[in-house]
């Protein structure tokens, strides 16, 4: 089992896309239309696991203007400002789908989640795109558990729009037909969309407050109360409403990346502070090493030095008559010595040129260890230079932050014990 708080929640969020800019962004992003992200969660080796549930036929504003022309919707009486598109975006935490068996539930799940989107905007000829991704990975999970999990979630790119009645004005000649309907149209609208609702009693009368004054659910919370009650009516009677009056769009996961960041970021540490101090001993050695290696040098160039050269060899005796060589009482002494010495020297040359060539072996193999270590350094302080320029700008500020978030945890984890739920039939 994936690690969680125990709870499961579904949620979806409702986006504004105000200008024709923001249209694109998301269209780049929802389609993968670059080549690059800056979004280093995004694997586009699993890019091909996405799944369309509404293809777009040509870019979002190039639809939007086709739509206009073939009727299905109408500006009329929209301001040059107003808000023409909008995006919903609906999720889980990653550890329901990763406990429920990963992709094909997921897929099974969105598939769902598609058809509460047609009805929460009215029908899917005001969809132009309905994509799951499937390839931005959990990073924290996946470092968690050892293996790659991907967090999976639907964007549904649509236009606003509510039915609007156009009557007949008083300048019409049948006076008889002023004040009626003449016309029907699917006016673009996102105020009127989503607008907030009276909130009514179990007899379906208004909710009042102590004044008398009706209470109106907001529209974010009907739309939380529409996609949840769809989801368990679809069969998903284990995941829970997203929290009521909450801002944060997954509580759990945030307090989930932020303990393993925390976690993963005392590890770098540690482990720089380790390295170097590997560092510092394996350049001590190498130091030691080379010391030692000029001392050999140094010894087995005088231990040359002091052995007979062959000119000084042959220079010495005279051939008699007979062919023989004589030498003097001193040139017989001086040999002998510089025999004795030559024996000695060659067999310390012999021991010296061993140890040099081991030494020398030795200093390269501490010099590769080095070499690896300093490597493994600089990838592990480049990996951390972030969080280690955040400590030391605002140290207080970072160590006040995390607190906070793994303080929060702590807290949720206790109020909140894990409720055991029985699996349901399409548990996989």
């Amino acid at each position: 089992m994936a690690r969680n708080d125990g709870v499961d929640r579904t949620f979806v969020r409702n986006q504004d896309l105000p200008t024709l800019n923001d249209v694109a962004k998301a269209q780049e992003h929802n389609e993968r239309e670059k080549e690059n992200y800056s979004n280093q969660d995004i694997d586009t080796s699993q890019t091909c696991r996405n799944i369309h549930f509404k293809t777009p036929t040509d870019s979002y504003s190039a639809m939007f203007d086709q739509m206009i022309a073939d009727g299905i919707i109408s500006t009329r009486g929209l301001k040059a400002d107003a808000v023409k598109y909008g995006e919903l975006i609906f999720d889980v935490n990653s550890a329901y789908f990763h406990n429920h068996g990963g992709y094909e539930y997921a897929k099974q799940f969105y598939t769902d989640a598609y058809k509460a989107a047609v009805e929460i905007v009215g029908g899917e000829q005001y969809i132009l795109s309905a994509v799951m991704h499937a390839d931005e990975r959990n990073r924290a999970m996946s470092e968690a558990l050892g293996q790659d999990v991907y967090h999976y979630h639907l964007h549904v790119v649509y236009v606003p729009v509510v039915e609007k009645q156009i009557l007949w004005s008083k300048r019409c000649k049948d006076k008889s037909l002023v004040g009626t309907v003449k016309e029907t149209i699917m006016q673009v609208s996102r105020s009127k969309k989503w607008e907030s609702k009276v909130a009514l009693d179990e007899q379906g009368n208004p909710l009042l407050t102590a004044k008398g004054k009706k209470v109106l659910r907001t529209s974010y919370s009907v739309l939380q109360d529409d996609f949840f009650n769809y989801m368990k009516v679809a069969g998903y009677t284990d995941v829970e409403r997203g929290e009521r009056g909450s801002t944060e769009e997954h509580l759990t996961v945030t307090q989930f990346k932020v303990a393993q960041e925390q976690q993963r970021l005392e590890d770098m540490t540690a482990q720089i502070a380790q390295t170097e101090q590997a560092l510092d001993t394996a350049q001590a050695a190498v130091e030691k090493k080379q010391k030692e290696l000029q001392s050999l040098q140094k010894q087995t160039k005088e231990q040359r030095a002091a052995a007979l050269t062959v000119q000084e060899i042959r220079s010495m005796g005279k051939k008699t008559i007979t062919g023989n060589i004589t030498l003097t009482s001193s040139e017989c002494s001086t040999l002998k010595d510089y025999a004795v010495n030559g024996i000695l020297a060659r067999a310390e040359n012999s021991r010296l040129e061993e140890k040099l060539q081991q030494t020398q072996k030795s200093a390269a193999v501490w010099k590769q260890r080095y070499e690896k270590i300093y490597d493994k350094y600089q990838n592990l302080k480049k990996e951390v230079q972030l969080y280690l320029e955040a400590v030391k700008l605002a140290p207080e500020k970072v160590r006040a932050f995390l607190d906070t978030i793994l303080t929060r945890t702590r807290q949720t984890r206790q109020h909140d014990q894990p409720v055991r739920r029985k699996s349901q039939d399409m548990e996989l």
